[in-house]
Protein backbone atom coordinates (compact mmCIF):
# COMPACT_ATOMS: atom_id res chain seq x y z
CA UNK A 1 0.00 0.00 0.00
CA UNK A 2 2.70 2.14 0.91
CA UNK A 3 4.25 1.29 -2.53
CA UNK A 4 1.47 2.74 -4.60
CA UNK A 5 1.36 5.74 -2.60
CA UNK A 6 4.62 6.84 -2.98
CA UNK A 7 4.31 5.57 -6.87
CA UNK A 8 0.69 7.75 -7.03
CA UNK A 9 2.79 10.12 -5.83
CA UNK A 10 5.29 10.66 -8.17
CA UNK A 11 3.03 9.94 -10.84
CA UNK A 12 1.17 13.45 -9.55
CA UNK A 13 4.46 15.18 -9.40
CA UNK A 14 5.93 14.40 -13.01
CA UNK A 15 2.23 15.32 -14.29
CA UNK A 16 2.69 18.90 -12.66
CA UNK A 17 5.73 19.29 -14.13
CA UNK A 18 4.75 18.68 -17.53
CA UNK A 19 1.81 20.41 -17.27
CA UNK A 20 4.26 23.17 -16.14
CA UNK A 21 6.40 22.60 -18.75
CA UNK A 22 3.91 23.31 -21.20
CA UNK A 23 2.23 26.18 -19.67
CA UNK A 24 5.62 28.25 -19.95
CA UNK A 25 7.78 26.64 -22.36
CA UNK A 26 7.19 23.96 -25.42
CA UNK A 27 4.07 25.04 -27.41
CA UNK A 28 2.94 27.91 -24.72
CA UNK A 29 1.29 31.44 -24.97
CA UNK A 30 2.71 33.16 -22.12
CA UNK A 31 1.90 37.07 -20.96
CA UNK A 32 3.94 39.06 -19.07
CA UNK A 33 2.89 42.54 -17.96
CA UNK A 34 5.79 43.05 -15.49
CA UNK A 35 9.72 43.37 -15.68
CA UNK A 36 9.89 40.16 -13.76
CA UNK A 37 7.57 38.10 -15.41
CA UNK A 38 9.39 38.95 -19.05
CA UNK A 39 12.55 37.92 -17.47
CA UNK A 40 11.52 34.72 -16.22
CA UNK A 41 9.62 33.93 -19.31
CA UNK A 42 12.46 34.59 -21.18
CA UNK A 43 15.04 32.82 -18.76
CA UNK A 44 12.28 29.45 -19.29
CA UNK A 45 11.30 30.47 -22.44
CA UNK A 46 11.59 27.03 -25.78
CA UNK A 47 10.82 25.80 -28.92
CA UNK A 48 6.99 26.93 -29.60
CA UNK A 49 7.06 29.43 -26.48
CA UNK A 50 5.52 32.53 -27.73
CA UNK A 51 6.27 35.14 -25.10
CA UNK A 52 3.26 38.24 -25.37
CA UNK A 53 4.50 41.66 -23.66
CA UNK A 54 2.04 44.01 -22.53
CA UNK A 55 1.95 47.64 -23.70
CA UNK A 56 4.31 49.64 -21.27
CA UNK A 57 7.57 50.29 -19.99
CA UNK A 58 10.01 47.73 -19.14
CA UNK A 59 14.04 47.91 -17.99
CA UNK A 60 16.61 46.66 -20.13
CA UNK A 61 19.57 44.58 -19.80
CA UNK A 62 17.69 41.18 -20.75
CA UNK A 63 19.59 38.34 -21.42
CA UNK A 64 19.72 34.96 -23.13
CA UNK A 65 22.04 32.19 -24.26
CA UNK A 66 21.08 29.18 -26.13
CA UNK A 67 17.57 30.40 -26.76
CA UNK A 68 16.27 27.55 -29.17
CA UNK A 69 12.94 27.03 -31.34
CA UNK A 70 12.59 25.00 -34.27
CA UNK A 71 11.95 26.18 -38.10
CA UNK A 72 8.20 24.46 -37.06
CA UNK A 73 8.26 25.73 -33.31
CA UNK A 74 10.17 29.17 -33.38
CA UNK A 75 10.35 31.44 -29.98
CA UNK A 76 8.52 34.41 -30.13
CA UNK A 77 8.91 37.38 -28.22
CA UNK A 78 6.01 39.93 -29.25
CA UNK A 79 3.85 42.50 -28.41
CA UNK A 80 0.44 41.80 -27.28
CA UNK A 81 -0.93 44.89 -28.99
CA UNK A 82 0.97 45.81 -32.58
CA UNK A 83 -1.40 49.18 -31.65
CA UNK A 84 0.74 49.89 -28.64
CA UNK A 85 3.77 48.12 -28.26
CA UNK A 86 5.74 47.77 -25.16
CA UNK A 87 8.53 49.98 -24.49
CA UNK A 88 12.07 48.52 -23.26
CA UNK A 89 13.15 52.00 -22.18
CA UNK A 90 16.94 53.09 -21.40
CA UNK A 91 17.90 54.39 -18.28
CA UNK A 92 21.70 55.55 -18.20
CA UNK A 93 21.71 56.56 -14.48
CA UNK A 94 19.80 53.43 -13.18
CA UNK A 95 22.75 51.05 -14.09
CA UNK A 96 19.88 49.03 -15.51
CA UNK A 97 22.26 47.59 -18.94
CA UNK A 98 23.51 49.25 -21.49
CA UNK A 99 21.61 46.99 -23.76
CA UNK A 100 17.94 46.22 -24.25
CA UNK A 101 18.17 42.51 -24.94
CA UNK A 102 21.15 40.28 -25.77
CA UNK A 103 20.66 36.50 -27.58
CA UNK A 104 23.76 34.81 -27.85
CA UNK A 105 23.41 31.64 -30.34
CA UNK A 106 19.79 31.95 -30.81
CA UNK A 107 18.22 29.69 -33.56
CA UNK A 108 14.42 30.44 -34.97
CA UNK A 109 13.80 33.39 -32.88
CA UNK A 110 10.97 36.01 -34.01
CA UNK A 111 10.83 39.32 -32.41
CA UNK A 112 8.50 41.68 -33.35
CA UNK A 113 6.10 45.05 -32.23
CA UNK A 114 8.29 46.14 -29.52
CA UNK A 115 9.97 50.04 -29.48
CA UNK A 116 13.77 50.19 -27.95
CA UNK A 117 14.79 53.43 -26.45
CA UNK A 118 17.46 55.43 -25.12
CA UNK A 119 20.27 52.52 -24.64
CA UNK A 120 23.64 54.11 -24.19
CA UNK A 121 25.54 51.04 -25.54
CA UNK A 122 23.70 49.42 -28.42
CA UNK A 123 19.74 48.53 -28.70
CA UNK A 124 19.83 44.83 -29.42
CA UNK A 125 22.79 42.85 -29.36
CA UNK A 126 22.42 39.54 -31.56
CA UNK A 127 25.94 37.06 -31.73
CA UNK A 128 27.51 33.83 -31.91
CA UNK A 129 28.43 34.27 -28.05
CA UNK A 130 32.07 34.57 -30.04
CA UNK A 131 32.10 30.62 -30.72
CA UNK A 132 32.00 30.55 -34.86
CA UNK A 133 30.97 27.03 -34.67
CA UNK A 134 27.62 27.85 -33.29
CA UNK A 135 26.21 31.35 -35.57
CA UNK A 136 23.22 32.67 -34.55
CA UNK A 137 20.52 31.17 -36.93
CA UNK A 138 17.27 31.80 -38.60
CA UNK A 139 16.52 35.26 -36.96
CA UNK A 140 13.74 37.16 -37.82
CA UNK A 141 12.73 41.07 -36.37
CA UNK A 142 9.57 42.90 -37.41
CA UNK A 143 8.28 46.14 -36.94
CA UNK A 144 11.17 46.62 -33.99
CA UNK A 145 11.46 50.33 -33.63
CA UNK A 146 15.41 51.32 -31.97
CA UNK A 147 15.49 55.09 -31.01
CA UNK A 148 18.51 57.32 -29.58
CA UNK A 149 21.08 54.67 -29.08
CA UNK A 150 24.44 56.01 -28.06
CA UNK A 151 24.53 59.19 -28.89
CA UNK A 152 27.77 59.46 -30.00
CA UNK A 153 30.85 56.51 -30.97
CA UNK A 154 30.63 52.96 -31.56
CA UNK A 155 27.21 52.49 -30.50
CA UNK A 156 24.91 50.92 -32.92
CA UNK A 157 20.76 50.35 -32.81
CA UNK A 158 21.30 46.59 -33.60
CA UNK A 159 24.08 44.80 -33.91
CA UNK A 160 24.78 41.15 -35.44
CA UNK A 161 27.66 39.35 -35.10
CA UNK A 162 28.41 36.13 -36.71
CA UNK A 163 24.05 35.37 -37.59
CA UNK A 164 23.25 33.29 -40.61
CA UNK A 165 20.07 32.99 -42.55
CA UNK A 166 18.19 36.49 -40.77
CA UNK A 167 15.35 38.72 -42.35
CA UNK A 168 15.23 42.01 -40.57
CA UNK A 169 11.80 43.58 -42.05
CA UNK A 170 9.56 46.71 -41.65
CA UNK A 171 11.50 48.31 -38.66
CA UNK A 172 12.70 51.59 -38.25
CA UNK A 173 16.16 52.99 -36.67
CA UNK A 174 16.54 56.80 -35.81
CA UNK A 175 19.09 58.20 -33.92
CA UNK A 176 22.41 56.06 -33.33
CA UNK A 177 25.97 56.68 -32.69
CA UNK A 178 27.34 54.32 -35.09
CA UNK A 179 25.65 52.40 -37.33
CA UNK A 180 21.72 51.80 -38.02
CA UNK A 181 22.49 47.73 -38.05
CA UNK A 182 26.58 46.55 -38.02
CA UNK A 183 26.59 43.15 -39.76
CA UNK A 184 30.13 41.18 -38.56
CA UNK A 185 30.78 38.60 -40.35
CA UNK A 186 26.82 37.52 -41.36
CA UNK A 187 25.38 35.81 -44.10
CA UNK A 188 22.28 35.05 -46.00
CA UNK A 189 20.36 37.82 -44.69
CA UNK A 190 17.58 40.36 -45.80
CA UNK A 191 17.05 44.03 -44.44
CA UNK A 192 13.82 45.17 -46.35
CA UNK A 193 10.98 47.76 -45.89
CA UNK A 194 12.91 49.81 -42.80
CA UNK A 195 13.25 52.99 -42.26
CA UNK A 196 17.03 54.61 -41.10
CA UNK A 197 16.62 58.14 -40.12
CA UNK A 198 19.57 60.51 -38.36
CA UNK A 199 18.60 62.54 -35.51
CA UNK A 200 20.36 65.48 -34.40
CA UNK A 201 23.40 64.81 -31.67
CA UNK A 202 23.75 61.52 -32.82
CA UNK A 203 27.33 60.87 -34.54
CA UNK A 204 25.77 58.52 -37.23
CA UNK A 205 28.40 57.14 -38.87
CA UNK A 206 26.27 54.18 -41.17
CA UNK A 207 22.66 53.44 -41.85
CA UNK A 208 23.58 49.76 -42.33
CA UNK A 209 27.13 48.97 -42.42
CA UNK A 210 28.36 45.08 -43.78
CA UNK A 211 31.53 44.03 -42.80
CA UNK A 212 33.88 41.40 -41.14
CA UNK A 213 33.61 39.03 -44.09
CA UNK A 214 29.86 39.01 -44.53
CA UNK A 215 28.18 37.67 -47.22
CA UNK A 216 25.22 36.85 -49.62
CA UNK A 217 23.32 39.93 -47.77
CA UNK A 218 20.76 42.22 -49.62
CA UNK A 219 19.55 45.67 -49.04
CA UNK A 220 16.22 45.95 -50.74
CA UNK A 221 13.66 49.09 -50.30
CA UNK A 222 14.60 50.82 -47.50
CA UNK A 223 14.42 54.39 -46.88
CA UNK A 224 17.32 56.41 -45.99
CA UNK A 225 17.02 60.11 -44.50
CA UNK A 226 20.48 62.10 -43.58
CA UNK A 227 21.35 58.35 -42.34
CA UNK A 228 24.96 59.28 -41.61
CA UNK A 229 27.86 60.06 -43.70
CA UNK A 230 27.44 56.96 -45.31
CA UNK A 231 24.22 55.26 -45.99
CA UNK A 232 25.05 51.81 -46.48
CA UNK A 233 28.66 50.99 -46.37
CA UNK A 234 30.23 47.82 -48.16
CA UNK A 235 32.66 46.76 -46.21
CA UNK A 236 34.47 48.32 -43.71
CA UNK A 237 37.60 47.80 -41.44
CA UNK A 238 37.29 44.74 -38.80
CA UNK A 239 40.03 43.30 -36.71
CA UNK A 240 41.74 39.44 -37.58
CA UNK A 241 39.87 38.23 -34.57
CA UNK A 242 36.06 39.20 -35.38
CA UNK A 243 35.72 37.69 -39.16
CA UNK A 244 33.32 34.96 -39.37
CA UNK A 245 34.44 32.48 -40.43
CA UNK A 246 38.23 33.71 -41.21
CA UNK A 247 39.80 36.46 -42.76
CA UNK A 248 39.63 35.80 -46.48
CA UNK A 249 40.22 38.92 -49.26
CA UNK A 250 37.39 41.50 -48.42
CA UNK A 251 35.38 42.60 -46.14
CA UNK A 252 32.22 41.97 -47.98
CA UNK A 253 30.80 40.05 -50.95
CA UNK A 254 27.72 39.01 -52.81
CA UNK A 255 26.25 42.48 -51.62
CA UNK A 256 22.58 43.68 -52.92
CA UNK A 257 21.50 47.09 -52.51
CA UNK A 258 18.58 47.70 -54.81
CA UNK A 259 14.81 49.51 -54.67
CA UNK A 260 16.02 51.97 -51.87
CA UNK A 261 15.79 55.52 -51.56
CA UNK A 262 18.33 58.07 -49.81
CA UNK A 263 17.70 61.58 -49.05
CA UNK A 264 20.55 63.43 -47.83
CA UNK A 265 23.84 62.47 -45.70
CA UNK A 266 27.32 63.00 -46.64
CA UNK A 267 27.23 60.04 -49.43
CA UNK A 268 24.87 57.68 -49.81
CA UNK A 269 26.90 54.11 -50.65
CA UNK A 270 30.49 53.54 -50.14
CA UNK A 271 32.54 50.45 -50.79
CA UNK A 272 34.85 49.48 -48.64
CA UNK A 273 37.48 46.79 -48.99
CA UNK A 274 34.48 45.25 -50.63
CA UNK A 275 34.33 42.55 -53.38
CA UNK A 276 32.00 43.26 -55.71
CA UNK A 277 28.56 44.81 -54.45
CA UNK A 278 25.18 45.13 -56.94
CA UNK A 279 23.48 48.47 -56.74
CA UNK A 280 20.91 49.12 -58.95
CA UNK A 281 17.41 50.66 -58.91
CA UNK A 282 18.02 52.86 -56.45
CA UNK A 283 17.26 56.90 -55.96
CA UNK A 284 19.73 59.11 -54.53
CA UNK A 285 18.68 62.54 -53.57
CA UNK A 286 20.51 65.71 -52.10
CA UNK A 287 23.77 63.88 -50.72
CA UNK A 288 25.54 66.81 -49.08
CA UNK A 289 29.27 65.73 -50.28
CA UNK A 290 29.47 62.76 -52.19
CA UNK A 291 26.83 60.11 -53.87
CA UNK A 292 29.32 57.19 -54.12
CA UNK A 293 32.79 56.00 -52.66
CA UNK A 294 35.15 53.47 -53.14
CA UNK A 295 37.93 53.26 -50.25
CA UNK A 296 40.39 50.27 -49.31
CA UNK A 297 40.07 51.02 -45.17
CA UNK A 298 41.40 47.52 -43.82
CA UNK A 299 45.12 47.56 -44.68
CA UNK A 300 45.53 43.89 -43.80
CA UNK A 301 47.75 42.59 -46.88
CA UNK A 302 45.37 39.70 -47.42
CA UNK A 303 42.95 42.14 -48.47
CA UNK A 304 42.35 42.84 -52.05
CA UNK A 305 41.74 46.62 -53.44
CA UNK A 306 38.14 47.17 -53.48
CA UNK A 307 37.15 46.20 -56.39
CA UNK A 308 34.42 44.76 -58.95
CA UNK A 309 31.31 46.87 -58.07
CA UNK A 310 28.16 47.02 -60.51
CA UNK A 311 26.21 49.91 -60.62
CA UNK A 312 23.02 50.40 -62.78
CA UNK A 313 19.92 51.89 -63.42
CA UNK A 314 20.07 54.36 -60.44
CA UNK A 315 18.13 57.36 -60.24
CA UNK A 316 20.66 60.21 -59.33
CA UNK A 317 19.76 64.15 -58.22
CA UNK A 318 21.94 66.21 -56.89
CA UNK A 319 22.06 70.14 -56.14
CA UNK A 320 25.14 72.50 -56.44
CA UNK A 321 26.78 71.17 -52.89
CA UNK A 322 27.64 68.52 -54.84
CA UNK A 323 31.01 68.86 -56.46
CA UNK A 324 32.48 65.10 -56.84
CA UNK A 325 30.10 62.92 -57.68
CA UNK A 326 32.32 59.38 -56.48
CA UNK A 327 35.16 59.57 -54.43
CA UNK A 328 38.14 57.04 -54.95
CA UNK A 329 40.30 56.83 -52.22
CA UNK A 330 44.12 55.30 -52.90
CA UNK A 331 44.73 51.22 -52.89
CA UNK A 332 41.75 50.56 -54.34
CA UNK A 333 40.96 49.50 -57.98
CA UNK A 334 37.96 52.07 -59.45
CA UNK A 335 38.61 51.03 -62.75
CA UNK A 336 36.98 47.71 -62.64
CA UNK A 337 33.74 48.90 -61.61
CA UNK A 338 31.10 49.18 -64.01
CA UNK A 339 28.12 52.22 -64.37
CA UNK A 340 25.21 51.37 -66.75
CA UNK A 341 21.72 52.76 -67.24
CA UNK A 342 22.08 55.15 -64.74
CA UNK A 343 20.21 58.49 -64.61
CA UNK A 344 22.09 61.58 -63.27
CA UNK A 345 20.45 64.67 -62.77
CA UNK A 346 22.30 67.72 -61.75
CA UNK A 347 20.78 71.64 -60.85
CA UNK A 348 24.26 73.06 -61.91
CA UNK A 349 25.07 70.87 -65.37
CA UNK A 350 27.88 69.21 -63.48
CA UNK A 351 28.11 66.00 -65.05
CA UNK A 352 29.70 62.60 -63.03
CA UNK A 353 33.32 62.04 -63.26
CA UNK A 354 33.53 58.30 -63.31
CA UNK A 355 36.79 56.26 -63.27
CA UNK A 356 34.83 53.89 -65.71
CA UNK A 357 32.81 54.17 -68.59
CA UNK A 358 29.35 55.51 -68.12
CA UNK A 359 27.46 52.92 -70.02
CA UNK A 360 24.12 53.91 -71.99
CA UNK A 361 23.65 57.09 -69.35
CA UNK A 362 21.22 59.82 -69.05
CA UNK A 363 22.50 62.89 -67.96
CA UNK A 364 19.69 65.76 -66.93
CA UNK A 365 19.72 69.30 -66.15
CA UNK A 366 17.62 70.63 -63.15
CA UNK A 367 15.33 68.64 -61.20
CA UNK A 368 13.32 65.75 -62.74
CA UNK A 369 11.33 65.21 -59.25
CA UNK A 370 8.12 67.73 -58.07
CA UNK A 371 9.04 66.34 -54.39
CA UNK A 372 12.41 65.01 -54.52
CA UNK A 373 13.23 64.78 -50.43
CA UNK A 374 9.28 63.66 -49.91
CA UNK A 375 9.20 59.72 -48.86
CA UNK A 376 8.07 58.70 -52.34
CA UNK A 377 9.41 59.91 -55.56
CA UNK A 378 6.91 61.48 -57.94
CA UNK A 379 5.77 60.28 -60.39
CA UNK A 380 7.53 59.73 -63.24
CA UNK A 381 5.70 59.79 -66.16
CA UNK A 382 5.69 56.48 -68.62
CA UNK A 383 7.20 58.27 -71.39
CA UNK A 384 10.28 59.87 -69.56
CA UNK A 385 13.28 59.15 -70.30
CA UNK A 386 13.77 58.77 -66.24
CA UNK A 387 11.06 55.74 -66.42
CA UNK A 388 13.19 52.77 -66.01
CA UNK A 389 15.65 54.46 -63.63
CA UNK A 390 16.01 54.25 -59.56
CA UNK A 391 13.42 52.87 -56.94
CA UNK A 392 10.23 52.96 -58.25
CA UNK A 393 11.19 50.77 -61.41
CA UNK A 394 12.26 48.04 -59.05
CA UNK A 395 10.97 44.80 -59.29
CA UNK A 396 11.34 42.31 -56.57
CA UNK A 397 12.38 38.81 -56.63
CA UNK A 398 9.19 36.44 -56.28
CA UNK A 399 11.53 34.64 -54.35
CA UNK A 400 14.23 35.16 -51.57
CA UNK A 401 17.89 34.08 -52.18
CA UNK A 402 20.35 32.74 -49.60
CA UNK A 403 18.31 30.11 -48.12
CA UNK A 404 15.74 32.30 -45.92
Amino acid sequence: MATYAHNAGVVVLMLFAALNGLERGAGAEVRVASDAELRDALAQARAGTTILIAPGRYHGGLSRSGLHGTAEMPVVLAGANPEDPPLLLGERAAGRGTVALHLSEARHVVLRDVVVRGFPGNGLNIDDGGRQSTPAAHITLERVVIEDTGPVGNHDALKMSGVEKFVIRDCQFRGWGGSGIDFVGCHDGLVEGCRFEGAEGYSQSNGVQIKGGSRRIRVLENMFVEAGERAVNLGGSTGEAYFRPAVGDSEAAEIEVAGNRFIGGMSAVAWVTADGGHVHHNTFVDQRKWVLRILQENQDPRMRACHGGLFEDNLVVVDGRVQVWLNAGPGTAPETFRFRRNAWCSENARQPQLPAPNDDAIFVVGQPLADPRSDRSAPIAENSPLWEHGAHAYQPRTQPAGGL
